[in-house]
């Protein structure tokens, strides 16, 4: 007889949303106490909190200044992981990031090899900058996002669970830089964009990040705790209008399907990977909102962070400095 993991065993209506009430509690204890710390970034902080939820891994692209790197410690101190950070330079090597075998001798002369671990092994790593790091050593971190695990010398070693990245990006700065290919985009579950504060919040950030003592995260939620959300995450119902919004944004987003503001600037749209991104994470958004079950309204928050990376403007519209999201912005006008 073939036993049901835990995460398949079907449960009841009523069984789900008891756990999505439980769950309801301790993701609003994360933001009240991720809030303490960032403030003026609340839009960052909620697609940074969906891609964790839903299994993924985030890029945030911004000018530096804007804490990215407090952003990412705030949120493992919260959500009780193990955060690591690595600094991207073009001299850095893929043995840095997944570890290396060194030669130990012990007593009796006898040599062998033993494994040292990278910073790789984290539950939470921050990649600062990653399109600073050459080609080889940017595809040594993706296919440890992409497969969970790690070879050296012929042996797997598998990553810590959960394990997320959160990798950062100069949009401005671009010598020096190897921007990161298209499939390799496509492994993050989401792009995050990064803009400076408004005002109110600027004004609260040089008030109670410049005096005596600075205000600091507790931590509210275990390792152990955020994968039972994220499996609960995938068992939320998503209602068929909801499927069918997801189903028309994406395949609207693809030139040759018909639709004239695709055919007119993109040049290549995004594949299925993206309506599975988006299908998992409007249930995470509408957990993180405080609700049962995802809505239309959700695909089109997520529309741009989903999309953005995964597609890219022809010639013509570059020509008429056209950017993506205005490309998004018309398609979710027609898909609503």
């Amino acid at each position: 007889m073939t036993m049901m993991k835990p995460e398949e065993e079907t449960l009841s209506e009523d069984a789900i949303v008891g756990l999505a009430e439980t769950a309801l509690t301790d993701i609003a204890r994360v933001r009240e106490s991720v809030g303490r710390v960032i403030f003026g970034q609340e839009s960052v902080v909620e697609q940074s909190l969906i891609a964790i939820l839903s299994g993924g891994h985030a890029l945030l692209v911004g000018v530096p200044g804007l804490a990215k790197t407090k952003l990412v410690d705030t949120l493992g101190l919260s959500l009780g992981l193990d955060a690591r950070r690595i600094q991207f330079t073009p001299d850095l090597m893929p043995s840095d990031i997944v570890g290396t075998e060194v030669m130990d001798q012990d007593e009796t002369g006898r040599r062998s090899f033993r494994y040292v671990r990278g910073p790789v092994f984290a539950q939470l790593l921050m990649a600062d900058e990653i399109n600073r790091a050459s080609p080889r050593t940017q595809s040594a971190l993706l296919q440890s996002m992409q497969e969970y695990h790690v070879t050296v010398a012929g042996e797997r070693h598998d990553l810590p669970k959960p394990f997320h990245v959160l990798a950062t990006q100069n949009p401005l700065e671009q010598e020096g830089t190897y921007p990161l290919p298209e499939a390799q985009l496509d492994r993050f579950l989401m792009q995050v964009d990064v803009f400076y504060p408004d005002l109110e919040s600027e004004r609260r950030i040089l008030l109670e990040t410049t005096g005596g003592a600075d205000q600091v995260a507790e931590p509210v939620m275990t390792s152990d705790r955020l994968r039972e959300i994220q499996t609960l995450v995938r068992r939320l119902p998503v209602a068929e209008n909801v499927v069918d919004a997801i189903l028309r944004l994406v395949r609207s987003a693809r030139p040759g399907n018909g639709h004239k503001e695709a055919d007119a600037h993109i040049a290549w749209g995004p594949g299925p990977r993206a309506s599975q991104a988006l299908m998992t994470c409007v249930r995470a958004r509408a957990l993180y909102d405080g609700r049962f079950a995802p809505s239309v309204d959700d695909v089109m928050a997520l529309a741009e962070p989903i999309l953005q990376h995964r597609m890219a403007l022809n010639f013509s519209a570059r020509a008429e400095g056209m950017n993506v999201r205005d490309v998004i912005g018309a398609l979710k006008r027609d898909a609503a």
